[in-house]
């Protein structure tokens, strides 16, 4: 549980004066931090007790209010002073609006909003010691594609490499079940810790280039395309067919690696979910815009299913043939039913991982017989 102590975040009340006016009867109120007034800030209002200043984005606490601490949430940082029922005798308090429990701690009191951004943006926030420890066995953190929350790094005392995922987006228990259940070509699982905040995740590092670094070069040949979508049917055949099914939810050409033989690997458990038979809506609707089956964003009166990662397959299919999403421009002949059969807008209407090997084997044996 994070707080900033709030006397110097008080919004300033001046009577009368803005600019060169002046007016007895009237308050104005300014931006601590930068000077902007707030009155005639957009949504503003005197009676709120709080506001982000439109200016600087810094939190102001209306002057009124007897306490000059307010407390936020550890995980998706409401503010919970606000949150009807607050109190702080308890020692924690559960979110109203995402359900975490934050401990209320004194020792985590901040002057300023600079501070206490500067600390959220700490990936290792509220991880034990024995956790830290372990991830001090790691060096050499090197981003990878660009990206802020994915990096190479190098175990010290092996000098073999890794990979080190700071989660904000995860169902945990996957990751713990990967750990023990690996699935075969996707990377193993080695660690995950949770923090506050993110989970971090140590990983298998998978040699290779990805299907989106390849694309950057050159379209992918039909016959190449077929073999690499024959081995993912396999990979989540083993994914959707695991005591606790799983399923991937964000297929898409950045998340599939090729390796130097050849081998294809299906990377990014980050959006995944478990499978519920019973379950009739997705209660957060997460995926990749054109990737994403529409139940993933909330159309239909279905949850997500293994069907639901067919679809991104029948898109992936056609964007490595074509260059382009299937609405954009589609592959011609028949393979072209095949994809069209994936990314049905039915459900039931889309192939199994098994009836689409079938029907690409098919297809092999009568178009690209020697």
């Amino acid at each position: 549980m994070f707080v900033i102590e709030g006397l110097i975040n008080r919004i300033k009340r001046i009577r009368g004066y803005y600019g060169d006016r002046y007016d007895e009867g009237e308050y104005y109120e300014f931006c601590t931090n930068c000077d902007a007034n707030l009155t005639l800030q957009k949504g503003y209002s005197p009676s709120l007790k709080y506001w982000y200043c439109r200016g600087c984005g810094q939190l102001q606490i209306n002057p009124d209010m007897e306490s000059d601490i307010v407390w936020y949430c550890d995980r998706c940082e409401a503010v919970l002073t606000d949150q009807e029922g607050f109190t702080e005798e308890a020692g924690e308090w559960k979110c109203t609006k995402c359900g975490y429990v934050s401990k209320l701690d004194s020792k985590n009191i901040f002057l300023t909003e600079e501070e206490r951004e500067e600390e959220m943006k700490n990936p290792y926030r509220g991880l034990s010691k024995e956790d830290l420890l372990r991830l001090h066995l790691y060096t050499n953190r090197e981003p990878v594609g660009g990206r802020e929350d994915v990096f190479r790094i190098c175990e010290k005392e092996t000098g073999r490499s890794y990979i080190e995922k700071r989660l904000m987006t995860y169902e945990k228990s996957i990751y713990e079940f990967l750990l023990d259940h690996p699935v075969a070509h996707m990377p193993r699982i080695r660690e995950v810790f949770e923090g506050m905040n993110r989970l971090i995740v140590i990983e298998e590092y998978i040699e290779g280039r990805t299907i989106a670094e390849l694309l950057d070069e050159s379209l992918i040949s039909e016959k190449r395309a077929i073999e690499i979508v024959k081995d993912l049917c396999v990979i989540l055949d083993d994914l959707h067919h695991l005591s606790n099914p799983i399923i991937h939810r964000d297929i898409k050409p950045s998340n599939i690696i090729l390796s130097p033989e050849g081998e294809v690997y299906l990377l990014d458990m980050n959006v995944a979910k478990w499978y519920d038979p019973d379950q009739k809506d997705d209660t957060r609707y997460l995926g990749t815009e054109h990737y994403a089956a529409p139940e993933q964003l909330g159309y239909g009166l279905v949850a997500s299913s293994p069907r639901t990662d067919i679809y991104a397959v029948g898109v992936l299919m056609n964007v490595m043939i074509t260059g382009k999403y299937p609405k954009e421009q589609h592959v011609e002949g028949e393979l072209w039913k095949i994809i069209e059969c994936c990314t049905s807008l039915e459900v039931a209407q889309r192939y199994t991982e098994k009836e689409l090997l079938d029907a690409l084997e098919l297809y092999e044996r009568k178009n690209h017989a020697r």
